[in-house]
């Protein structure tokens, strides 16, 4: 979709449409689901996560190249030049790509000829650096004389090598530019002439034949023009066959003049023309030459505006000719392209000349990913997760369509757990830690933590099972190991939805691209036409057959296919978002090292010790109480035993919490001397100690008020969770003497996830109705209100242990239709079925209005309270 923005030649232009997109996504999929009649908490997350994902796709495109920018350079850091992006859009970004490209493939060739070049060079300086060596050691041996012919043999390896590092000296001033013309009036005849002089005395013999005109005088710099004739001129000498003499021209013509060098010898093949003008482009070995000579006259040509290139020789002759022609006046280009780079004729405008330097490149440097998103998530979040990607995304559909499906218009039960063990297992199977042992024990947790939404009817509590599951399951998934990152993991489920943007844009686009994706999408669309288009005939041309699909396809309204597709479309980013999240698992345990301790022992030691005296105090005022019994506390405090029992249970909860902030904080700041470790472990081992007793008294508090007053659900979760939290204080003390307090964490979790898992197996609400019935049985006193407030769960109890009279008031606001609709498969439940089989032959009175409540004398007779 985002190619179709490639005739937009502005990005500013795209951006203004890819806002307007996801607007009227956002509004048209508000007002559809506010038409169909979904609630509002649904339609909002459903139509923001939409408008994300549509500007994830078409933003996708356009930000495309930026990517592939980032991964060809990190790669060019690493020495490969290779790399090029691929960009259809014509406006800033593709003109970007296009230079980018430009440049790489200029990086590419740099580096290709810097190799050649060091390859070369060493190739050149070794052979007269061996035949000179060899010579000194048959001197200096005495196998040979020192003669004049030996020394001279020896002389003439050395001036190979001054010609050939003089040569690379001219081309690297050359190439770092620090070469500058001094342009004088030259008079061309004598110039040449005194070049022919300078190649005989170089040993090149021969004959020339120079018809230059005497009148001809130009403007250049003498001693580079010096330098490039006597290179063309010696070249033609070395490569000429002696037989006719070299031919030398030159004259003016409009704007500029030229001069031409003719030899005899094989020529030069048009297709090897140019690469005669590369450094070492030729072999120089055979012709005696440093393979330079013709890259260097380039080189001055270009500097004078000029130019230096091989012409097919005159008719019925042969033999190399080479044509300089230069302007009148020098005009050296602005920028000096590679020596030895083919030039066009007349080119005015050289391609930009970059210098890389002979050493290794550096290593590639993790830049991240080249979206905003890594600037909001940082170093904690980085991109990654490529794996899977559209496998991942197309189960995750499949588990929102399973949703959509299953879940809608369907009492919690079987079709809810179903789905949530399928996107559970979507997530795990995508988990990069799912072969870790804390990742599998906190699956396996999560597992029996969901299985009471078939099991039990009490949604509160099946509720709250579900939210632990899912907060263990993360926290298994990203390996958590602090409470600071048990805490970022639960913010991470749904800040993977924004993070998984580009992920998810990389994998849908796999669907135009090559591989098999593109194959199982183009099946799976086949496929499911195929089935509707046959499926719908079929279903009209035979009734059975009709019957048969309507057993299995819902008969769907509008406003239900729109609230199915909601659904449907929450459970996949809520499964995707978790797939993500174990994917690429974000860094939720913060890095840092424990603080300095405190420069004073009495800074955290006072605190301490005062914490440990009040509870002291405190423990006293209990031993009073149990000691002084009710009249004393009645007499004190003006309350029964039982309200004073029950005031401050909440308190007494928060301190116990409280007291294991201030063992970590104590621990964090306490020295390292042995004396400060001892006198840690003696206070904050009392703290632990004392802090047990008051677990102990807060929860004999909540059984005298239970026996009081009754039981619930709440008191009985609030008990468990305050024996949980003993049970943590007590791991805190035989962790500090192991010196394994980093376990601590993942112990309170899966200790408090099994604590939970304990309770539902209990099944409170059944468990809370039998002991209100023993105490009715002992005391006559029962909260007929509070009975009718609990789930279908206690409906086996209630029917069995009261009176028939007394369970019919209890059941009589139990929902039938709740009870019937339990009954069908997909929104089967435990709790549900059991319920209806208790009732079974069981008459119950139908809900009362205000005024006439058959119920009202039980009501009086064991009071509302009771």
């Amino acid at each position: 979709m985002s190619a179709r923005f490639d005739a937009l030649t502005s990005i500013k232009t795209k951006l203004g449409v890819l806002v307007a997109a996801s607007v009227v996504v956002a509004a048209l999929l508000s007002a559809l689901g506010s038409a169909a009649g979904v609630p509002a908490l649904l339609t909002v997350p459903v139509a923001v996560a939409l408008a994300l994902a549509v500007t994830q796709l078409l933003a996708a495109g356009m930000v495309a190249p930026l990517r592939r920018m980032t991964e060809v350079t990190q790669q060019m850091a690493a020495g490969d030049y290779s790399g090029r992006v691929h960009a259809t859009a014509s406006d800033e970004v593709g003109r970007l790509a296009a230079a980018f490209n430009t440049m790489a493939a200029d990086l590419a060739r740099v580096d290709h000829e810097r190799r050649d070049l060091i390859a070369t060079v060493s190739h050149e300086l070794r052979t007269p650096l061996a035949a000179m060596t060899a010579i000194l050691e048959n001197l200096a041996d005495g196998v040979v004389p020192a003669d004049p012919p030996r020394l001279a043999e020896a002389l003439t390896q050395a001036e190979r090598l001054r010609d050939l590092v003089t040569a690379l000296l001219d081309l690297s001033r050359l190439e770092a530019g620090a070469t500058h013309l001094e342009p004088q009036s030259v008079a061309v005849a004598p110039l040449v002439a005194e070049c022919v002089e300078v190649v005989v005395a170089s040993g090149r013999a021969g004959e020339y034949d120079v018809a230059v005109p005497a009148d001809l005088e130009v403007a250049a710099d003498p001693g580079r023009l010096r330098q490039l004739l006597v290179n063309v001129l010696d070249n033609a000498a070395r490569h000429g066959s002696g037989e006719q003499p070299i031919r030398v021209t030159a004259g003016a013509h409009e704007g500029g003049w030229w001069l031409e060098v003719v030899d005899d010898g094989p020529g030069v093949p048009a297709a090897d023309r140019e690469r005669a003008f590369e450094r070492f482009g030729t072999d120089a070995t055979g012709g005696g030459g440093t393979g330079l000579g013709l890259a260097i006259s380039r080189w001055v040509a270009t500097l004078h505006g000029g130019t230096l290139r091989f012409l097919d020789p005159a008719p019925d002759s042969a033999g190399a000719r080479i044509r300089l022609e230069l302007p009148e006046a020098p005009a050296p280009a602005p920028e000096v392209p590679f020596a030895g780079e083919p030039q066009p004729v007349g080119r005015a405008d050289p391609k930009p000349w970059v210098r890389v330097g002979m050493t290794d490149a550096p290593p590639a440097r993790d830049v991240g990913a080249p979206s905003a998103l890594d600037a909001v998530f940082g170093r904690s979040w980085p991109e990654g997760g490529d794996r899977y990607g559209l496998r991942v995304v197309l189960t995750s559909a499949a588990v929102g369509v399973l949703g959509g499906a299953l879940v809608t218009h369907t009492l919690p039960g079987l079709s809810w757990l179903l789905v949530m063990l399928a996107a559970g297992a979507a997530a795990f199977a995508t988990a990069r830690r799912r072969a870790d042992a804390f990742t599998i024990s906190c699956t396996a947790l999560s597992v029996l933590l969901v299985l009471p939404v078939a099991l039990l009817d009490s949604w509160p509590f099946v509720g709250l099972c579900v939210f632990t599951a899912a907060g263990v399951f993360l926290i298994g998934v990203t390996g958590a190991r602090t409470l600071p990152g048990f805490l970022l993991t639960g913010v991470s489920w749904p800040l993977a939805s924004l993070r998984g943007l580009p992920w998810l844009g990389r994998s849908v686009r796999l669907v135009g691209s090559g591989g098999r994706a593109p194959a199982v999408v183009r099946t799976v669309v086949w496929s499911l036409l195929g089935l509707l288009v046959f499926g719908a005939l079929f279903a009209s041309a035979d009734a059975l057959f009709a019957t048969w699909v309507d057993a299995l396809v819902p008969n769907l309204t509008f406003n239900d296919l729109v609230l199915r597709s909601f659904v449907a479309f929450l459970v996949f980013g809520l499964t995707l978002a978790a797939a993500y999240l174990a994917l690429n698992p974000p860094r939720v345990d913060p890095d840092r090292d424990r603080p300095a301790p405190l420069g004073n022992r009495f800074e955290w030691l006072v605190p301490v010790l005062l914490v440990d005296a009040v509870f002291l105090v405190f423990l006293a005022a209990q031993a009073a109480a149990v000691f002084g019994g009710h009249a004393y506390i009645e007499e004190t405090t003006g309350l029964t035993y039982a309200e004073h029992v029950h005031q401050g249970f909440g308190q007494l909860t928060v301190a116990t919490a409280l007291t294991l902030l201030v063992v970590w904080a104590a621990a964090r700041r306490a020295g390292d001397t042995a004396a400060d470790r001892l006198w840690l472990r003696l206070s904050i081992g009392l703290l632990c100690v004392l802090t047990l007793v008051v677990v102990a008294s807060a929860l004999n508090r909540m059984r005298l008020y239970q026996e009081a007053y009754g039981f619930t659900t709440l008191r009985v979760t609030v008990d468990v969770f305050e024996a949980w939290l003993g049970l943590v204080v007590l791991a805190v003390m035989v962790l500090g003497v192991l010196g394994r307090g980093a376990w601590l964490p993942r112990f309170a979790l899966l200790s408090g996830a099994l604590s939970l898992l304990a309770l539902a197996a209990v099944n409170p609400d059944a468990w809370v109705a039998g002991r209100n019935i023993d105490r009715y049985e002992a005391t006559g006193r029962l909260d007929l209100r509070y009975l009718q407030s609990l789930s279908a769960d206690a409906t086996p109890v209630i029917v069995e242990r009261l009176p028939e009279e007394v369970a019919g008031c209890v059941l009589q606001y139990l929902p039938a239709d709740r009870l019937e609709e339990g009954q069908s498969p997909l929104a089967w439940n435990l709790g549900r079925t059991r319920a209806a089989d208790a009732l079974e032959g069981v008459d119950l009175p139908a809900p009362p209005g205000p005024a006439d409540d058959p119920c009202s004398a039980l009501y009086t007779q064991f009071g509302e309270r009771g």
